[in-house]
């Protein structure tokens, strides 16, 4: 009887535990994954609670789930889009819903679409994260931590052989609030080519996958030490305050300039 008692009181125990963690007590910052499909959504739920541990995952199959999430401290939400365009109306209701249940939760979106135009539209409606599904793992891991810390991360234009942007660079009026300053922007098309090393090249060429310091060295054969200390050069050079920035202006300033991606020691 004794030894039922102590059984009883342990299950009790777990399950005032499990709803005080349901309920808002001490407990982890949430990440939630909308997605449709379900071996996706596993996939990505597997994924994101190995690389980022330091969250509550919460995985639902559509929107009509956030009442489970409502209260909770929901840093970042990534809605599936598929193929739809972001003006459909029913993502147009999403995104509405995911204001109105996680006021403050970054949005991101994953997307089958991989054109300017869409992510363009994305940023419009004050998206911070645009994934298209064509981008590399790691590369998405790497760009909802930067996300997550405050920033914004979107693939960037990409530059065609006879070195024009195809599509154009996001100006500074068509940023969200607080992406870019506009003086950073000011004056870009006019300015020439900033005279970056073979080896600061490359570091920006990965900087604009948006690869956090660990994966840039591994990739370039580097220690970390050098990669910040590029990224240092790289700031300074481009009078910006953060990575991101430098990486816009670089873009921007190579407007009809082709880029030298051969390789070279820095």
């Amino acid at each position: 009887m004794a030894q039922q008692l102590f059984e009883f009181g342990v299950i009790m125990d777990q399950v005032v535990n499990h709803a005080e963690r349901l309920n808002g007590s001490p407990q982890m910052p949430a990440l939630v994954i909308i997605e449709p499909l379900t071996l996706t959504r596993t996939c990505i739920l597997s994924i994101l609670r190995r690389e980022l541990p330091g969250f509550e995952i919460v995985e639902m199959a559509t929107t009509d789930g956030l009442d489970f999430v409502s209260g909770r401290d929901v840093c970042l939400v990534a809605l599936s889009t598929g193929d739809k365009s972001i003006a459909d109306p029913s993502v147009e209701d999403d995104l509405a819903l995911l204001v109105d249940y996680c006021p403050n939760a970054s949005i991101a979106l994953l997307s089958n679409r991989d054109d300017e135009a869409t992510a363009l539209a994305a940023m419009h409606r004050g998206v911070r994260g645009f994934f298209p599904t064509s981008i590399p793992v790691e590369v998405a891991v790497a760009g909802l931590r930067l996300v997550l810390a405050g920033g914004v991360y979107r693939p960037l234009p990409i530059i065609a052989q006879n070195g024009t942007t195809a599509p154009e660079l996001l100006s500074a009026a068509e940023l969200p609030s607080g992406y870019l300053a506009a003086d950073a922007a000011k004056d870009v098309a006019e300015k020439h080519l900033i005279d970056f090393t073979p080896r600061e090249q490359h570091v920006l060429a990965e900087l604009e996958l948006g690869l956090p310091n660990k994966l840039i060295a591994a990739k370039l054969n580097l220690s970390e030490n050098t990669v910040k200390m590029h990224i240092h050069h790289i700031m300074r050079k481009c009078a910006a305050r953060n990575r991101t920035e430098a990486v816009l202006r670089w873009s921007g300033r190579l407007s009809g300039h082709e880029r030298d991606t051969s390789p070279g020691a820095s």
